[in-house]
């Protein structure tokens, strides 16, 4: 339980969900943390890593603003001497808008929080992380970017750029030791799902979420926070540029049930 000791994280989207069982997770192995988001709910995340014993500093904030970002990073260095961890987990998902439905606000919003948000961080954490020749950057991407039939368009097209993302920003930190990697989630039981979830509670199909993928369940937030463990940890020390799908096998095909228009 010290595969993080001494080491500094900041983790994007903490305040529920992933973010939440990935702050507790990784206070649990020894790092210390900046958290941030931009829901109230981040202080009873910041409550619960300390109460365990956690170093925590909150902020809150959006993580599509660069000067935001580029706080989180300055706290890290001047409150714990350092930044290790860098995880972009902050995101929307903006519903099941049809497309043409879908207005370009609506579509740049999605890509500034999912995208953009992603890019600040990768592009703030390796400035600080390349001096020291090494770093850990994690994004969370989603099954969704991988192919159509686990969200709606402008949500899978921010998580499909994320993807590659990771993918150029690992070329463009060539020689500097600074990894950049992502988590793809499947169907995961988080603030972002909650209508999916509470809408099958409701018509009595709780049973059948999840059912599309070959273990034939829906995912819990420490299930990815367990894989960004290891993105973070020197297990992966080899792993680079690249996208874990941890989505009980969805990404292998992406069934879907389709509705005519």
């Amino acid at each position: 339980m010290a595969r993080l000791q001494g080491r500094t994280a900041v983790i994007t989207g903490a305040a529920s969900g992933i973010g939440r069982a990935a702050a507790n997770l990784f206070a649990a192995e020894g790092a210390s943390l900046v958290i941030a988001d931009r829901a109230e709910a981040l202080a009873d995340t910041a409550d619960e890593v300390a109460k365990a014993g956690g170093k925590v500093v909150a902020l809150s904030g959006d993580a599509g603003d660069e000067a935001f970002v580029q706080s989180l990073v300055a706290r890290a260095q001047s409150e714990f001497g350092g930044l290790d961890v860098f995880w972009a987990n902050a995101g929307i998902s903006g519903g099941f808008t049809p497309l043409h439905e879908a207005t370009p606000d609506y579509w740049a919003e999605i890509l500034r929080v999912n995208l953009i948000g992603a890019f600040l961080g990768v592009k703030h954490a390796s400035a600080a992380m390349i001096p020291n020749g090494k770093g850990s950057i994690i994004c969370t991407a989603s099954v969704a970017g991988i192919r159509s039939g686990a969200g709606g368009a402008a949500y899978s097209a921010s998580k499909a750029g994320v993807i590659s993302l990771v993918q150029t920003a690992c070329n463009e930190l060539y020689g500097t030791g600074v990894r950049v990697n992502a988590i793809a989630p499947g169907l995961i039981e988080t603030g972002m799902t909650k209508p999916i979830f509470d809408g099958a509670r409701a018509r009595g199909n709780e049973d059948k979420i999840g059912q599309l993928n070959p273990l034939t369940r829906y995912g819990v937030p420490i299930e990815i926070a367990n894989a960004a463990l290891f993105l973070a940890s020197d297990e992966s020390s080899y792993v680079n540029g690249q996208t874990i799908a941890v989505d009980g096998g969805l990404s292998t095909s992406h069934p879907v049930v389709r509705k005519k228009r």
